[in-house]
């Protein structure tokens, strides 16, 4: 089934003429930049937003597959706490990102002379509270993986098979979704958990999947539950190093990680709001 909507996956890209591939380095991005450059050649064009939301790690990631697969691409600076309505963190705060950056890349295609620009939201992001994209739809962003109907099992898969390193990438999701909706992000904050996260990375634990919420001054640690257990080890350490960061206080969550565990608290107050 995955073979026949890649099929038609390439189909649709062929049928483009040229396009900007929004790349983030993830997994839904990498394949999609993939697909799109066997299809179109230098007709594509990868574009990279960097900004504090953004983690050097993503964007040193971004840069070495491009030049490793030839791939043109280009860094552009979308700085999302300038925008209007964004620092003070709404429920909607992923529309207003989405709608600046995605208009962003909507001039750059036209000054290139590129028919399209693409994202990478596949079927499952139907599943959890996402108001980015209404700002894609309302600026007529195509969703090739989406159109195609393939779920990120399938990507996964089909990543494998082209033996695409990001097959097996855990999931990522902007600095900005570690702040719970109302509190004022700000740059220091979004460098303070990157900071905290890429310590876990680089401290020895074998992880792969985290996360660090940043309640003001009380750090929320999430992991997989399997790896619970290797962090209260290591408890005391870490709990120093999130304190050199300037945090006060460092839990970690009993549930373990979960993607958009920030939405939570929107559904127990009954907030209703459509992506």
């Amino acid at each position: 089934m995955s073979f026949a909507k890649l099929k038609l996956l390439r189909e649709r890209l062929r049928g483009l003429g040229g396009a900007v591939v929004a790349f983030s380095s993830g997994v839904d991005s990498t394949f999609l930049l993939r697909v799109a450059h066997e299809e179109l050649g230098d007709r594509v064009v990868a574009v990279t937003a960097r900004s504090h939301s953004f983690p050097k790690r993503e964007l040193d990631e971004a840069t070495a597959f491009c030049n490793a697969d030839g791939i043109r691409h280009v860094v552009i600076d979308s700085e999302e706490l300038d925008i209007p309505g964004f620092a003070e963190n709404p429920p909607d705060r992923c529309y207003h990102c989405k709608r600046e950056l995605f208009s962003k890349l909507l001039a750059f295609a036209h000054e290139n002379g590129l028919a399209a620009v693409l994202e990478g939201s596949n079927i499952d992001d139907d599943g959890d509270y996402r108001p980015g994209r209404r700002a894609i739809r309302e600026l007529g962003i195509l969703s090739p993986l989406h159109e195609a109907g393939l779920t990120k099992s399938e990507i996964r898969a089909l990543s494998r098979e082209m033996g695409l390193s990001t097959s097996d990438k855990p999931s990522f999701a902007c600095l900005a979704s570690r702040f719970p909706y109302g509190e004022r992000i700000t740059a220091a904050g979004l460098e303070r958990v990157e900071k905290a996260e890429q310590w876990l990375l680089d401290a020895g634990l074998g992880l792969t999947q985290l996360r660090v919420r940043s309640h003001g001054d009380l750090a929320r640690i999430e992991v997989p539950p399997a790896d619970i257990s290797r962090l209260a080890a290591r408890a005391a350490e870490i709990a120093a190093a999130f304190k050199d960061l300037g945090f006060s206080y460092v839990t970690l969550d009993l549930l373990g990680y979960r993607t958009g565990s920030m939405n939570e608290v929107l559904h127990q107050r009954q907030i209703v709001c459509k992506p």
